[in-house]
């Protein structure tokens, strides 16, 4: 565990670590909350011994098994959490010292991820604060698209203006869009030009994109016309031979001051067939690994999605602040900034800043061995790509090798027949391409899987948080998205956490005992379901027919369980607003925890069941990023539910929000009227019911497009009263 100290590179200190305070306070509460737990499971083996009802007994147990677990995992991480700073301005290498940069950004729709979107984040890496010719920007379309490569080419006529003016008026927001839609942008002849160019850009990029087609009008760069004539009736975006077209040249592009040198950029769209698997995005960063390899090699490489922009001009140098740190750099596998995004409502009703993922449980782990891989705004070292810090796996040509010297053109014939060649799609075949090198195959969680094998294998990782976010990004706005989304992540972490590198048993062996337990919270997330419904249902339906599952107030067991679910909960809101969250947005994050497993964990968990008895089949879908709803987007403003289109993942959380407020209305009822009533079992219906308030809302009083769709709640009705009538013959 790394403890409170300074580095320092030729006396000069570039990075800090600092414990945090809490690690101590936490570590004793740990061991109080250990014995409640253990006082908890005798309660529940004792009950069932004596039980009319062990099957009752046995859920709860079973129940309580899978949260004690869930929280030995949140606390694994609790134990030695720590914050980092470091000092950019101190780093003074000479611009022909800095390494070379390989920028990797991923998109595969352009309906889904708008082209424009694409090109924001290749203009804001390409204006970096960092020599402009040692930056490479490899945008993988895995969508095969025209109109993506369309934008790709305005987007290097517009950089030869954009580039100049940043650097020249050391501009922050090096995002066009983000800039000029600031209200405190330059309004000076030049930047107002700079906007016109800018919104021209635009448009043409979004009449293309509009039409469906790149119109030979519309190209005026007579040296990429040729490329555009390969997109025929015959090329479908599973079905297409590769193409990679380098629109800038470091070597012979220069702005249009002729003052700076212009940074490579290149498109890259991989070979796809029908017939030969393709590994969704990890295959995709693997190609962009070999090709990269094969133009530039850099010895670091930074990832991106499409939609996650540069925010500030000074992130690369913050990543050498360890990256080139001789006392750790030979371990140090990658430096992971945290995700952040923009336009998120006040109080974020749908947790999508993931606090939790991107923060809090990020100084957990780097105060063991570094924080877990979370797929954008890395910084890795080539090397970690290749085997072990101690052992070096050479891939299948020397031209792979990652400390190569470049000593050719991008553009020679020679490199891009050779790009083109370990692009195709059965270049992997009989390769070590995805179980040893590179990113890693078996998981739809590809950075996750990733980053906690490198871990297995001894690297060490570091969690980079700056005041100002490094990146940011764009969250979904409507629920269906949200779920769907981690009904994705879901099935690919159940994938790891049975699989033979299972965090559980490979992972602990590998990594110890509190990395591996760490890794186990997300591998194991999708396990919250089983008590998100037992406990969402079982105690309500108990209720309802006057049967007690829970301790009476009059029994001391009863404080018990008060002690446990408040002591949780209170270390849980603590945790979130010593990171800088606050209440509001607390509330929300652990209400959309019980949506998520009543929705994403328990359908993925069916889908990843059905994929294991070979009953379905699993897709990568892409996660919608276009935002053209006003209507949607005021609604998400005023923070109300965005249910949108009908989907069976709303249905047993619908379920659920009616039975518990009908053993809420019940249990009042009883409580009033006779005196007495089930305490915990009303309790946790209260809790339930106003979790479930958005719901009820969007049920009744809701008439706009984002309500609930009657469908669901029609079912949802039926269903209850299936639960209800059911209940009754498996309480009494």
């Amino acid at each position: 565990m790394e403890r409170h100290r300074k580095h320092s590179v030729g006396g000069t200190t570039l990075h800090r670590c600092h414990p945090c305070r809490r690690a101590i306070p936490y570590r004793i509460y740990a061991v109080i909350h250990t014995c409640g737990i253990i006082a908890l499971m005798y309660h529940h083996v004792h009950s069932l011994l004596t039980a009319n009802n062990t099957l009752i007994t046995c859920l709860l147990l079973l129940s309580d098994i899978v949260l004690a677990f869930m929280w030995a995992t949140t606390t694994s991480l609790r134990l030695n959490p720590v914050h980092r700073t470091e000092y950019p301005e101190k780093y003074a290498a000479k611009p022909e010292d800095f390494p070379k940069l390989d920028v990797f950004i991923c998109t595969a729709d352009p309906y889904k991820e708008p082209p424009m979107m694409v090109v924001n984040t290749a203009l804001s890496v390409m204006a970096y604060e960092y020599p402009s010719d040692k930056i490479s920007v490899y945008v993988s379309d895995d969508g095969g698209s025209s109109l993506t490569l369309f934008a790709l080419v305005e987007a290097a006529k517009f950089s030869k203006h954009w580039l100049p003016f940043c650097k020249k008026n050391n501009i922050e927001d090096r995002s066009p869009e983000v800039y000029f839609s600031s209200k405190s942008h330059s309004q000076s002849d030049e930047a107002e030009n700079l906007k016109m160019m800018y919104k021209d850009m635009k448009s043409r990029v979004e009449h293309v994109v509009e039409s469906g087609k790149v119109e030979t009008s519309f190209i005026t760069c007579d040296q990429f016309r040729g490329v555009f004539d390969l997109w025929t009736d015959k090329f479908t975006r599973h079905d297409h031979p590769t193409i990679i077209q380098v629109l800038q040249n470091s070597e012979t592009d220069m702005d249009t001051t002729k003052k700076y040198i212009m940074p490579n950029l290149i498109y890259v769209s991989r070979e796809k067939s029908k017939v030969s698997p393709h590994h969704f995005k990890a295959g995709a960063l693997n190609t962009l690994l070999r090709v990269s390899g094969v133009m530039t090699n850099a010895p670091i490489i930074l990832t991106l999605d499409c939609d996650m922009y540069s925010n500030d001009p000074a992130t690369p140098v913050r990543a050498l602040c360890y990256l080139t740190d001789p006392e750790i750099n030979t371990g140090l596998g990658y430096v992971q900034f945290p995700q952040k995004f923009q336009g998120i409502s006040k109080n974020d009703i749908y947790a999508c800043a993931y606090k939790r993922l991107f923060e809090i449980s990020m100084i957990g782990f780097d105060g063991l061995m570094g924080p877990n891989h979370v797929g954008t705004g890395c910084f890795f070292n080539r090397r970690v790509f290749y085997g072990a810090p101690s052992n070096l796996i050479l891939p299948e040509i020397d031209e792979l090798k990652p400390n190569r010297t470049v000593d050719k053109p991008i553009n020679a014939q020679d490199v891009l027949a050779l790009a083109h060649k370990v692009a195709g799609c059965i270049y992997e075949h009989n390769t070590n391409w995805g179980s040893k090198i590179g990113y890693r195959y078996g998981s739809l969680v590809e950075d996750y899987y990733t980053g906690y094998r490198l871990h297995c294998e001894g690297w060490r990782t570091v969690f980079c948080s700056p005041k100002r976010a490094a990146f940011c990004g764009d969250a979904p706005k409507s629920l269906i998205d949200v779920v769907s989304q981690q009904k994705r992540w879901a099935i690919g972490l159940l994938e790891v956490a049975f699989s033979r590198y299972s965090p559980i048993t490979y992972g602990v062996k590998s990594m110890g005992l509190l990395m591996g337990l760490g890794y186990c919270q997300y591998a194991c997330w999708p396990f919250w379901s089983l008590p998100h419904v037992v406990y969402g249902f079982l105690p309500q339906l108990a209720l309802l027919y006057g049967v007690s599952v829970f301790p009476k107030s009059s029994d001391p067991w009863f404080w018990l369980y008060i002690v446990l679910f408040l002591g949780a909960y209170a270390q849980d809101l603590l945790d979130f607003v010593l990171e800088g969250g606050t209440y509001r947005g607390w509330w929300n994050d652990q209400r959309m925890w019980s949506i998520r497993g009543f929705s994403s964990h328990l359908f993925g968990f069916i889908e990843f069941t059905l994929q294991t008895l070979n009953l379905s089949t699993h897709g990568f879908n892409v996660t919608s990023k276009a935002n053209d709803d006003e209507e949607q987007s005021k609604r998400y403003e005023k923070e109300m539910f965005e249910f949108g289109p009908s989907s069976t993942m709303f249905l047993p959380m619908t379920t659920a929000a009616i039975v518990n407020l009908l053993a809420f209305v019940w249990g009042l009822y009883g409580l009033f009227a006779w005196g007495k009533g089930l305490v915990l079992e009303l309790m946790l219906a209260s809790f339930v019911v106003v979790n479930c308030l958005p719901i009820y809302e969007a049920m009744v009083l809701r008439k706009d497009n984002g309500k609930l769709p009657k469908r669901i709640c029609f079912v949802a009705v039926i269903l209850t009263f299936v639960l209800i009538v059911s209940g009754y013959f498996f309480l009494k």
